[in-house]
């Protein structure tokens, strides 16, 4: 069963993609919910046609979101945290702490786009994390986690 999507669904597709899913997910779930219709042929010209007005305003979007990953690149993040005996937190830095720390840096970015590469962080060290500003524009984040004094 071919759908167009209306939201990013993770693993997936994207906005206004055109994917091929069972019919049980598409019938029970993706449609049911909102996150997508059925690829009819007048679905999918109706699409084509929001995508060809929508190409111009994408390019300014695309460019916005390449200057805020260069000043992703150049920032140097530091997440403090409590540590018990060892290297090892008290908790761990998600995602969540992450977009926190990003939001103090004057970058509003929603937890759902950044990933931390293995997971949750469990202990001192640096680590990566990529962040999706836009499904063309993907960067990778280093940042440390440090004993809190």
């Amino acid at each position: 069963m071919n759908i167009i999507l209306k939201q990013d669904v993770q693993n997936l597709g994207f906005k206004d993609d055109v994917v091929a899913v069972k019919n049980g997910y598409g019938r029970n779930y993706l449609i049911p919910h909102g996150m997508a219709v059925l690829a009819t042929p007048s679905e999918v010209k109706q699409l084509e046609e929001t995508l060809r007005q929508r190409a111009h305003r994408e390019k300014a979007i695309v460019e916005e979101a390449q200057k805020t990953a260069e000043a992703l690149k150049a920032l140097e993040l530091k997440i403090t945290a409590k540590v018990g005996a060892g290297i090892k937190l008290f908790g761990s830095v998600t995602n969540m702490d992450l977009a926190a720390k990003l939001a103090e840096s004057s970058f509003s970015i929603d937890k759902k786009f950044i990933q931390i590469i293995g997971g949750s962080v469990k202990s001192l060290g640096k680590y990566d994390a990529t962040i999706r500003l836009h499904r063309d524009v993907i960067v990778n984040l280093v940042f440390d986690v440090v004993a809190q004094a």
